[in-house]
């Protein structure tokens, strides 16, 4: 299985907490104004590459693991198989997508990748709602959703308090 990858970044703190390795995918079709990585929505930009080569990288690196983009979730289906091994490592995994919370948990495309993921960082960037002294998101109505403690109708978002 290949993935597009655009870039993967290691020693970064601004993807999650702590260092982490940033994963970051070609392709987006929400296309939000004011993004800060338009370059990223061609879904044919990057290199392509297997789920095993991104593997060697992220255990070279070996820290825990962050994908963006782009949308994640336009390759769902690699990505999904991907956490599902680095959450076999134990790794600590977020995930950037435009999509709601709502919308992944209920597409069946979508919500295999929410069994290995530990928290998703949900909703379109909105260059009204953009603040930038929040933690890990662009705008205000971004959420950093605690995948393992929400269900559809009972989001709880991740604290590190």
């Amino acid at each position: 299985m290949t993935l597009r990858v655009l870039d993967i970044v290691g020693g970064t703190s601004v993807d999650g907490p702590g260092l982490r390795t940033s994963v970051y995918f070609a392709g987006c079709a929400h296309h939000c104004p004011g993004c800060h990585n338009p370059q990223s929505w061609d879904a044919a930009g990057g290199v392509e590459m297997t789920v095993d080569e991104i593997m060697a990288v992220l255990d070279d690196n070996d820290f825990n693991v962050t994908f963006s983009g782009g949308d994640p979730l336009l390759q769902a289906d690699g990505v999904a198989e991907l956490a599902r091994r680095l959450k076999a490592d134990g790794r600590n995994i977020w995930c950037y997508t435009g999509y709601s919370y709502e919308d992944v948990a209920v597409s069946e495309r979508f919500a295999r990748l929410l069994e290995n993921i530990d928290v998703l960082v949900d909703g379109r960037f909105v260059e009204s709602e953009r603040d930038t002294s929040l933690r890990f998101r662009g705008s205000r109505n971004q959420r950093l959703v605690d995948v393992r403690r929400s269900k559809p109708g009972a989001v709880i978002e991740w604290t590190d308090i």
